[in-house]
């Protein structure tokens, strides 16, 4: 039997159920005399809301925001300096601010019967002129989406350095206006909720297609006012996250709300005309960058200007404040960058909320820091890479320069771009794109992108962000059981990543137990630790962390035991491979077990009744995060006729730390880079001037297919952590963050000797065009280019 511990490609448990459709996500859960639920949404982002018109046999069956006092309005409170909260009401009353806001529940036998109540429902509206933009909600006079919020901003920053020498010495100034586009998140699996009372236990009883079940059932508390011991939320399987489903949204304090009045089981299950219009998406910045840099391209200063348009409502509970205070802290990068300032808004508009996830602020920050740094290289006529390669921070406890301060861990940060561009043959590709200009075809570009990520975000960190709910530490309950196995309960919830292989790895790793006989249970309030979820590349630091903690304590105790048992000194044992050795004598844990459950008699009182079961917690001793990296290169051609984008070549380095299941984490980065190239190429929730989206079903909203994915190149070297248990640091995020950067520099690449430059994502045909008219080039500029 070979080792299942840490380092171990070990086969994913989950994928058994997955693969032959016998997991069990929400949709799949049916309860005697379940109702299930419609919901009416505005046809309207900005109006004046009138009562509704409803018939008198839908009455009992419609449930509008008259109806719903005892529900609470969502309130995302936070002590961060400059931010305004706002509340979000579960059901609009009598304004609306964005189209598909909730107007009415309704209730049938099922959800075609939700439905046709739902479309006998009708509501007048006043319009109102919408904010479709932030740039729109900034200028002066702009009507107000709150009348807390005069001026439409949420949340106000600005910190750093002075650049006024600098502004007057530089040689060299660059300065971009960066754009990413509103995306949703698209999870294979939408979200869902199924709630009921139980009159058994006095409890409202939801299942929640969540990432974080603890964090849910506080939000319940708060907004139902119901105390949490008379709330149980329980994730079943669930079909992908993104962060979609890390915050609290109006669906769920409605169905338990629901659930208590009817005293009926009731369901919910997002469609995806619902999802593309209607749910939270995720960041819409606009990033105004100058760089400062000598003749050389060695950055003297970075001076940032950040818009994050948050749609109509703060989150919870995170707060809408959390992208801007993320991007403003990740800017920096990896890069030795001695002046650095930042301000930031975060605007109110007539759209969905963001939720301030899918790798949070990550790639936008990439994104901006990436493609001013290749504008500084094109100013100064040299090579990105070494521009980059000249701007990093050096080897070994490498400081990440921030506005929280300096934070600190272990890499190589030009080890790695050395790997990815010895990936590449460079010289050959420059030649070939010379060629290409030459004789007409299609056009070549190469680029690079290089960050730094920080994970297993920590409480020193989280409390200096004067955020909510989001301690930086885990806990973990760990059993032996009668036969020697181990069951394993945590308060995170899988949502993809394999977390009941991995962790089931860093029990094995401990404790010397096959991961076959180890049980991973996660997602249930009332039988977890409690946790406020997966989200930030914290799972496998902080969780594999408490996991280790339990397991230590448990062979502390089972040491004891098997001292006694064997007649030895507790220090004269030896523990290795799942047993205690003393010279020529063993004892498995499988033995101590079943001596502690069916024959307590022959331990010593004291030690008995310590039992086999044990909490672990884990906040790491150097409390700054982990800080994982990578460097990524892009090599694509662009149709010359349709100025259409085709990858032909993608390379990744990453350093995560020591790696627990090295599978796994392929499998996790290789699917961040399709959801990067998603946001590079394909990805955009828009609206028209009154607000409506235009995109509601997935031939509109285009993600990547399998025609668009080159082949990924994946390379990696693992530098420990210091300040980690095992020395992991988290990767969950890490693949999608770097893609719109390499991407959209190899772009530019591609099209620097016609002086354009495409500076939003994603780059559509139509972009790419727009760039070229903008120094006076058409359609077929390639062949009279070259001509």
């Amino acid at each position: 039997m070979g080792s299942t511990g840490i380092g171990a490609s070990v086969p994913r448990k989950e994928d058994k159920r997955h693969l032959h459709g016998q997991s069990t996500f929400v949709g799949d859960l049916v309860f005697p005399r379940m109702l299930d639920v419609a919901f009416v949404r505005s046809p309207v982002a900005h109006a004046i809301l009138k009562a509704p018109d409803i018939e008198d046999a839908d009455r009992s069956r419609v449930f509008a925001g008259s109806d719903l006092d005892a529900v609470r309005p969502i309130l995302a409170e936070a002590t961060i300096p400059g931010y305004l909260k706002t509340p979000y009401p579960v059901m609009a009353r009598d304004k609306v601010n964005f189209v598909g806001q909730i107007l009415a529940a309704c209730v049938g036998k099922n959800r075609s019967d939700a439905e046709d109540v739902a479309e006998r429902v009708m509501f007048d509206f006043d319009e109102l002129d919408p904010l479709t933009s932030a740039e729109a909600a900034l200028r002066a006079g702009a009507p107000a989406v709150h009348p807390d919020l005069p001026d439409n901003i949420f949340h106000r920053l600005q910190q750093g350095d002075d650049f006024e020498p600098i502004r007057q010495s530089a040689p060299v100034k660059v300065t971009r206006t960066f754009k990413l586009a509103r995306q949703a998140m698209v999870p294979i699996e939408g979200r869902g909720v199924v709630a009921l009372w139980d009159e058994r236990v006095s409890q409202l009883i939801v299942y929640s297609s969540t990432q974080s079940p603890h964090l849910i059932r506080t939000g319940l508390s708060e907004f139902l006012d119901l105390d949490q011991n008379r709330i149980r939320v329980i994730a079943p399987d669930v079909g992908g996250g993104f962060g979609y489903k890390a915050i609290l949204h109006p669906e769920e304090l409605i169905l338990g709300f629901l659930a208590m009045k009817l005293r009926r089981p009731v369901r919910w299950l997002e469609d995806r005309r619902e999802h593309l219009t209607a749910a939270a998406n995720s960041r819409e910045h606009i990033y105004t960058m100058t760089a400062y840099a000598d003749e050389q391209g060695h950055l003297l200063g970075l001076d940032a200007d950040i818009v994050v348009d948050a749609g109509a409502y703060s989150i919870w509970p995170h707060t809408c404040a959390f992208d801007a205070i993320q991007a403003a802290g990740i800017l920096p990068g990896p890069y030795q960058i001695k002046n650095y300032r930042v301000t930031g808004r975060t605007v109110a508009t007539n759209k969905p909320p963001i939720q301030a996830y899918r790798a949070v602020a990550r790639p936008g920050a990439c994104f901006a820091t990436e493609l001013i740094v290749d504008a500084v290289a094109r100013a100064v006529n040299r090579e990105p890479h070494e521009v980059r390669r000249e701007n990093l921070i050096p080897v070994e406890l490498m400081p990440y320069r921030s506005v929280t301060g300096k934070l600190y861990d272990s890499g190589d940060y030009p080890k790695c771009l050395e790997t990815a561009l010895g990936a590449i043959d460079l010289a050959a590709l420059r030649k070939e794109q010379q060629e290409r200009l030459a004789d007409g075809r299609s056009l070549l570009g190469v680029g690079f992108a290089t960050y730094t990520e920080h994970t297993g975000i920590s409480t020193s960190v989280l409390a200096w962000m004067n955020t909510r709910l989001m301690p930086g530490h885990e806990q973990a309950a760990v059993r032996i059981t009668p036969d020697g196995g181990a069951d394993i309960r945590t308060g995170v919830q899988s949502h993809g990543q394999g977390m009941e292989t991995s962790f089931a790895q860093v029990a094995s790793e401990v404790l010397g137990i096959h991961t076959d006989q180890i049980q991973v249970t996660h997602g249930d309030t009332a039988l977890t630790p409690y946790s406020t979820g997966t989200y930030a590349s914290r799972g496998m630091v902080m969780v594999g962390g408490a996991i280790a903690d339990a397991c230590d304590r448990l062979i502390v105790r089972l040491r004891a035991a098997a001292a006694h048992l064997m007649q030895k000194a507790p220090d004269d044992l030896v523990f290795r491979d799942g047993a205690f050795h003393a010279d020529a004598a063993s004892m498995t844990i499988a033995e101590i077990a079943r001596i502690y459950y069916f024959k307590p008699a022959e331990l010593p009182v004291g030690i008995d009744s310590a039992g086999l079961e044990v909490v672990g917690g884990y906040r790491p001793q150097q409390d700054s995060g982990a800080f994982a990296y990578s460097s990524h290169v892009c090599v694509l051609e662009i149709d010359r006729d349709f100025a259409t984008v085709k990858l032909r070549d993608y390379v990744a380095v990453d350093d995560c730390g020591i790696q627990v299941n090295p599978m796994i984490v392929d499998g996790q980065i290789w699917g961040g880079i399709v959801q990067g190239i998603g946001t590079a190429l394909f990805e955009e929730v828009r609206y028209d001037e009154m607000g409506q989206p235009q995109a509601s079903t997935l031939a509109d909203y285009l993600v990547p297919g399998c025609g668009d994915v080159p082949t990924i190149r994946l390379l990696n070297f693992q530098t420990a952590s210091p300040f980690t248990r095992f020395g992991v640091k988290g990767v969950g995020e890490g693949g999608a963050i770097a893609p719109p950067a390499a991407i959209v520099n190899a772009v530019n690449d591609a099209l620097r000797s016609f002086g354009a430059e495409v500076a939003e994502v994603p780059v559509t045909p139509a972009r790419i065009l727009e760039a070229l008219d903008a120094v006076g080039l058409e359609a077929g500029f390639v062949a009279r280019g070259a001509a």
